[in-house]
């Protein structure tokens, strides 16, 4: 059970009339959107000036499971954490809460990438301390070592 809790970094974010279906409701692809925007501030967060200045990943998976319907101007909350750091890549969690209404969970799976390629690159030390030293539950890691 997913509960705001389990998280430290909360980013506001009131629903716009475009991110709405036929039904009135929040189209199922926004929430992805919003995990994005989310990430991008939790970077933030984690002390860089800006997120362009932190190490470069790209997306391997993206999940979402639907609990909820937020709708036009919602006031939510869009919830992110670090839940595991490998090697090369780290999962992210997160939650989209009204208040303690939850609309949906995510997980999304980022690759490390060496700038300006889609190379891949073992995670930057830095990011890694940053992360440790701001999450309030630690993230699981393979074996002890970031795989």
């Amino acid at each position: 059970m997913t509960t705001r809790d389990d998280f430290r970094f909360f980013h506001p974010l009131r629903v716009r009339w475009n991110e709405c279906d036929a039904q009135g409701i929040v189209f199922n692809v926004n929430y992805f959107l919003y995990y994005d925007i989310a990430v991008f501030e939790y970077t933030r967060a984690l002390g860089y000036p800006t997120p362009l200045e932190a190490p470069e990943f790209v997306t391997a998976r993206a999940e979402a499971d639907f609990k909820g319907s937020a709708v036009f101007d919602d006031e939510l909350e869009i919830a992110v954490r670090t839940a595991r750091l490998g090697r090369k890549s780290m999962v992210a969690e997160g939650a989209v809460f009204r208040g303690d209404d939850l609309f949906n969970v995510g997980r999304l799976t980022y690759v490390q990438v060496r700038k300006g390629t889609t190379e891949t690159a073992p995670l930057d030390p830095d990011y890694v301390e940053r992360i440790l030293a701001y999450e309030k539950t630690a993230p699981e890691t393979a074996g002890g070592a970031h795989a």
